[in-house]
């Protein structure tokens, strides 16, 4: 059954292309050093905003039209199945993702949403083999149901904490099955309300000991999967134990799992931390942990996680030169965690918000590239720091100065030279220079 008959293959047509349903910067079969578009971006579809969500939001009931909502129970598990294919082979993506409830529903027990999922991904492996879309990543949704009202690894609950083992146990060895390239952990019930009832040592240590036991079962079954896990700093619980990248990365050399875990950032997380997401991608850099990214922006007027599309070729461009500076994402990619606004409720939106987002960062590959040949960015902070190159600076940087040393360089000196300006607007301008003429020839 096609799903999507009135849409061809999506293809490149160039930046002077009126047609909708075409990519107009996206080249997949461009070559930029010494990699095609399709394989240093690494495209993938979130499968739960794609083909499960139904555009609610907070205030509102869903408004998307579906052709497969005609269906229910695994019938509809299957027809997402086929729709999702047909959709990856139309948009030309390369991978995709999922959490374990989005591709098959919870059973009455365990045991039989087990028995769903192995009959989905018995579906989903035979669809692989003739299809050039793999898996990016798969993870378990810990956070829904009401049985972790009260977190999951981080629970309360003995129990809860063995029934989130048993899902993720059961995702790795979905992820081993279908060759997924990363295992995602998003602590959506991991974090407190309020100090008054809550133990906070003894949470922090059980969540240790949860990916601790994650590790090494992987190691056990042989899946040799990158473990990402995706920042988020509130919303749903008030003070979440991943709050950011730099807080992640202290929890992960408390509990010494730096060695197995990279991040997965997501924008719109970022500005929900306070930050913006090139902060968070440079963070994730200069430690060595940038993994993978979840594509997508929020709305800076509203306070919830809005994932949207990517359109802000600012933010694109900046974030692409930390993916680039990066040496690109590994086995990570960009996965468009995204979802259509409530009011393109259509079908054929789903293509027009990935295409979108796909030219929305090749054109920042693309401009982030041609910046890092020109050294512009590099050049600045090499300017601005010119003083720990030489004399006393560099003793600095050596390790070779003492505060008495210093004292007495000062005392002789006598006063600070003025500082050089920060010239913030005049490089805001050139990025905008650089947006506005790197398609212009």
């Amino acid at each position: 059954m096609a799903y999507f008959e009135n849409v061809n293959k999506i293809k490149y047509e160039g930046a002077k292309s009126t047609n909708p349903f075409a990519f107009k910067f996206y080249n997949p079969e461009e070559v930029i050093n010494g990699k095609t578009m399709e394989e240093f971006l690494r495209y993938g579809v979130a499968y739960w905003h794609t083909f499960t969500a139904d555009a609610s939001d907070p205030f509102g009931a869903g408004t998307a039209v579906r052709s497969w909502d005609k269906f229910s129970g695994m019938d509809l598990a299957k027809a997402r199945v086929e729709a999702a294919f047909e959709f990856f082979e139309k948009i030309g993506a390369p991978y995709f993702c999922f959490h374990d409830v989005d591709i098959a529903p919870e059973g009455d027990t365990l045991a039989e949403s087990h028995k769903n999922q192995d009959t989905i991904v018995a579906m989903i492996k035979d669809y692989m083999k003739d299809s050039k879309t793999k898996l990016l990543w798969n993870t378990a949704n810990n956070f829904t149901n009401p049985r972790f009202v009260h977190g999951a690894a981080s629970s309360n609950s003995a129990d809860v904490f063995a029934y989130a083992a048993a899902k993720v146990k059961k995702q790795l060895e979905i992820g081993k099955e279908l060759g997924g390239e990363n295992y995602v952990f998003w602590g959506g019930r991991e974090g407190y309300e309020t100090l008054l009832n809550t133990d906070l040592k003894l949470e922090q240590d059980n969540l240790g000991r949860f990916f601790q036991m994650a590790v090494d079962y992987a190691k056990e079954i042989g899946f040799d999967a990158q473990f990402l896990i995706e920042p988020k700093p509130k919303e749903p619980t008030t003070h979440q134990y991943d709050f950011d990248v730099a807080t992640t990365i202290g929890f992960l050399r408390t509990y010494g799992l730096q060695d197995h875990f990279k991040m997965n950032i997501e924008a719109n997380h970022a500005t929900l931390a306070g930050h913006t997401f090139e902060h968070e991608l440079r963070w994730a850099r200069i430690n060595g942990i940038l993994g993978s990214v979840d594509a997508n922006q929020g709305d800076p007027l509203l306070g919830w996680d809005t994932d949207e599309f990517p359109t802000d070729l600012y933010s694109t461009t900046l974030a692409m030169y930390e993916i680039i500076k990066n040496g690109g994402l590994g086995k990570g990619g960009l996965n468009f965690d995204a979802k259509i606004r409530r009011g393109s409720f259509e079908q054929d939106d789903l293509f027009h918000a990935h295409i979108a987002g796909m030219d929305a960062f090749a054109i920042g590959y693309k401009v982030a590239n041609r910046m890092i040949e020109d050294k512009v960015f590099e050049n600045i902070v090499s300017e601005r720091y010119s003083s720990f190159t030489t004399g006393v600076g560099k003793d600095i940087v050596d390790g070779k100065s003492d505060f008495k040393q210093l004292e007495d360089y000062m005392l002789n000196k006598g006063e600070v030279t003025p500082l050089t300006s920060g010239r913030t607007e005049s490089i805001k301008a050139t990025i905008n220079q650089y947006l506005l003429t790197t398609f212009a020839e």
